[in-house]
């Protein structure tokens, strides 16, 4: 049997949430954040539980973010959907430019290392070994 609290969303979490709305000065009841805990983590579910009837239809083991949209169309949450969406987009926009800047960074220090190791590489120094009798050989390097 799963104990109640590993199925609910962390209160911390939500009283964190819930206090980024509110003025500086509010309280917040242990009871209202409890309650609060129990209708997100209800509704997470039933959302992700319909997104995940949809993969399972399709044959699809990993639920993604269009999935999650689709749910909340579905169910009746087009305003929430619509939002979502927005923000999809704006998310997969952004690791898309974050992940080009990265690459542009990377080629960018691999070029500056080819670059040092064209222009450091050593010349062939020569070292003198004297031998008795006051005679050198010579050694490349």
């Amino acid at each position: 049997m799963v104990d109640e609290q590993d199925r609910l969303l962390p209160i911390a979490n939500v009283g964190r949430i819930m206090k980024q709305i509110l003025p500086p000065t509010a309280k917040i009841s242990k009871e209202a954040k409890e309650t609060m805990q129990e209708c997100a983590t209800e509704f997470i579910s039933f959302v992700t539980g319909e997104a995940s009837d949809k993969c399972h239809k399709e044959n699809r083991k990993t639920l993604n973010g269009d999935d999650i949209c689709w749910a909340l169309s579905s169910l009746g949450f087009d305003n929430y959907s619509q939002a979502i969406v927005r923000y999809l987009h704006k998310y997969r926009e952004a690791e898309r430019e974050r992940s080009a800047n990265q690459n542009k960074a990377t080629a960018s220090t691999q070029e500056k290392d080819e670059q040092e190791l064209q222009t450091e590489t050593p010349t062939p120094m020569e070292f003198r070994v004297l031998e008795k009798g006051n005679s050198s050989s010579s050694f490349r390097y």
